[in-house]
């Protein structure tokens, strides 16, 4: 049981890292942005993170860098599909090609560095649980912040005015902006939000769950985030339950080798993959349903007065 309980507190380290990524392009898509962009913002975030924590040895600072680099890749795209009308699926695609080069190139200098006794750990309370402590003590921090956002995303999107005109924003632009709504500026502000969740995403990745830096190290995670709002029809209890999944499908390919099966390495790897293409394989077969439940304006641009 013991063990149970600790493949259980791996599975959540591992999916927090989509949830809070997929909680940011969540928060873009409830305001009709899609940011193809994410595995790039997460690239950026990461290595800020871990060139931030190098240097001052403090975890938080590294999260907060993280957030900044994130929410500033963010910001500049949003400038650009917003006020500038560039496509908004072309652009994504941009920042993310510059995230991968951009890190690499600058993160050349960090990839030999450990941290390694920079950050100071303290032992966990539950330690001493019998049967559930070790795999409480497990968990990372950061797994009760993924929960407390999505449960925050639940309260704000259905229960504050703020989360209403944001949907709004969303669903029938040309109507909010009818009603006085700067939906320009909402629709950035919340660009740049997401943007830092998934810069936060990044930064938690390589300075807590792996702490060390290496070229691509997000290995796709920024675009299996993308897949999981659609998986989860943009609710976040949803996207919370599907990136725990497929984190638990992450866990399976190391579980799976150290119980000795006799699978390829290679084929174990691709899992996570691809169980992405199966979901949504699944679910394209009812497009009826995603139309319900997706932003109505969803990557369609917003000019005021046309």
């Amino acid at each position: 049981m013991e063990v149970f309980f600790l493949n259980v507190a791996t599975s959540l380290n591992a999916g927090t890292v989509l949830a809070i990524a997929a909680l940011g392009l969540l928060l873009n898509e409830k305001a009709g942005i899609v940011n193809l962009g994410a595995e790039g913002m997460m690239l950026c975030a990461a290595l800020a993170g871990f060139a931030t924590v190098v240097h001052t040895g403090s975890g938080l600072a590294g999260l907060g860098a993280g957030m900044l680099a994130g929410a500033a890749l963010a910001a500049i795209f949003g400038v650009l599909v917003i006020w500038l009308n560039t496509n908004q699926y072309a652009t994504g695609l941009a920042l993310s090609l510059f995230g991968v080069g951009f890190s690499a190139f600058a993160g050349v200098a960090y990839t030999r560095e450990n941290l390694s006794g920079k950050m100071v750990s303290t032992p966990s309370i539950w330690s001493d649980v019998p049967v559930i402590g070790p795999g409480l003590a497990r968990l990372d921090g950061m797994v009760w912040v993924g929960l407390a956002l999505a449960l925050g995303m639940i309260w704000f999107f259905y229960r504050t005015r703020a989360g209403l005109v944001l949907r709004s924003v969303g669903e029938n632009p040309d109507s909010a902006h009818a009603l006085g709504y700067p939906v320009r500026f909402i629709r950035w502000l919340a660009v740049v939000a997401g943007g830092s969740l998934c810069g936060l995403a990044g930064a938690y990745l390589s300075t807590q769950y792996t702490p060390l830096w290496t070229e691509g190290m997000t290995a796709g995670r920024g675009w299996i985030a993308l897949a999981l709002t659609t998986f989860a029809t943009w609710r976040p209890a949803r996207v919370l339950l599907g990136a725990y999944l497929f984190g638990a499908v992450t866990m399976a390919q190391f579980y799976l080798q150290g119980r000795g099966v006799q699978i390829s390495a290679e084929f174990l790897s691709m899992l996570p993959y691809l169980a992405t293409i199966v979901v949504l394989v699944l679910i394209s077969r009812n497009p009826t349903w995603i139309r319900t439940n997706m932003p109505a304006s969803i990557g369609k641009p917003f000019h005021p007065g046309a």
